[in-house]
């Protein structure tokens, strides 16, 4: 009798154990690339209550600066591996480091003539490969995911727009790499070997070549049918192009002056909401999306983000707050120095939505002098 008792208890002591590890890494996670010496992860609470947890202090040392539309991290969650990827521009290398092991556990760089001090390495993965924008050398390297979330550099291959534009923006989905230049160009590749090999569609965009605006975020739906391009541009510009034929289409354009320039968006988990950053102003605007035309309607946008113009002067990257339903809001840069990390929360009803900064936001990022780029674990599903 006291034999079974004791194999009872061993299996409650191994059943307690289970659901609190469970617990543990239920918890989501806003990462930081510092872009100095490492990255920062914050816990996220309910509304977008943001709590310091961890710095990690990087191999190599970043710009603190760039390009709006780089994304310095790279978050990867494929069901076999949990990694995180960010870029060190100044020493020109990409750390890699499997979620939850607390350091970075090696680097890997381009070719030799590949480098991004000027404005920034950008990052873009699927679960096979990492795709790595060297602004200096207007280049991109492929890099091969292998176990452990280590990286091996297979080729890179040079790029560039119709005008001599170097590489800006990128974003992958499926078989497509999108890529954004510094001239309004856009161009997409085929990455179903690893290697890109261009769709042969490189192309002017249509409000590129109407105005002073050119594309530099992008984002792509999930079933592969539109890619939107946020606006670098005096007002908020997204223009959206049909690539359900493999191939980026003529972007059709929505504007507002809700705010100053629209260089970074992104999709809500349902794609029901586009979240539009003003990167040279202080505001975020929500756009009502529909996923089967690729039309965009007026939303609303958000009062001005607190501390604007006397602690930060630009805003960046953005991250979802949750990763079902509209998103609940965002998580957005605040580029100054000390840097801080804005939440934004975000209720709709009856057709209508609002936006608004959360109590207590912004939060400080000691870290970091120039924060451009953020994440979030587990990512998006698409």
């Amino acid at each position: 009798m006291s034999s079974s008792i004791r194999w009872i208890e061993i299996i409650l002591c191994l059943w307690i154990a289970v659901a609190v590890a469970g617990r543990a890494n239920a918890q989501d996670y806003l990462v930081t690339n510092d872009d100095a010496y490492g990255i920062s992860l914050y816990s996220i609470g309910a509304r977008g209550v943001l709590s310091f947890a961890e710095r990690i202090p990087g191999p190599g040392v970043g710009i603190q600066g760039g390009y709006f539309g780089m994304n310095r991290l790279a978050i990867l969650n494929n069901g076999s591996q949990q990694c995180i990827f960010a870029s060190e521009a100044l020493t020109g290398d990409i750390a890699w480091m499997e979620f939850g092991s607390g350091m970075f556990q090696g680097v890997a760089t381009g070719s030799p003539t590949d480098g991004g001090t000027s404005n920034g390495i950008g990052l873009a993965a699927n679960s096979n490969y990492l795709y790595a924008s060297f602004s200096d050398s207007s280049t991109i390297g492929t890099f091969q995911i292998q176990a452990g979330c280590a990286l091996r550099l297979v080729n890179d291959v040079s790029v560039g727009g119709l005008r001599g534009g170097v590489i800006d923006g990128m974003a992958v989905h499926g078989n497509m790499l999108i890529v954004t230049y510094a001239d309004g160009t856009i161009e997409s590749f085929n990455t179903a070997a690893g290697s890109l090999v261009p769709n042969g569609d490189k192309q002017t965009s249509t409000a590129s070549a109407n105005g002073t605006t050119y594309p530099n975020g992008i984002d792509i739906t999930q079933d592969g049918h539109f890619a939107l391009f946020g606006d670098t541009s005096t007002a908020t510009v997204v223009e959206v192009s049909d690539i359900s034929l493999g191939r980026l289409m003529p972007t059709k354009v929505y504007r507002t002056h809700a705010g100053i320039s629209s260089s970074n968006l992104i999709l809500s988990p349902d794609e029901t909401i586009l979240y539009i950053i003003s990167t040279q102003g202080d505001v975020v605007v929500a756009a009502f999306f529909d996923k089967a035309t690729g039309q965009l309607s007026r939303g609303c946008t958000s009062g001005s983000l607190r501390h604007y113009g006397r602690a930060f002067s630009y805003l960046g990257g953005a991250a979802l707050q949750q990763t079902t339903g509209n998103g609940g809001g965002v998580f957005v840069t605040e580029f100054g120095a000390p840097s801080s990390i804005a939440s934004v929360n975000l209720t709709v009803s009856g057709g209508r939505c609002h936006l608004a900064e959360a109590q207590g936001s912004p939060v400080p990022d000691f870290y970091s002098g120039g924060l451009l780029s953020i994440g979030r674990f587990p990512p998006r599903s698409f």
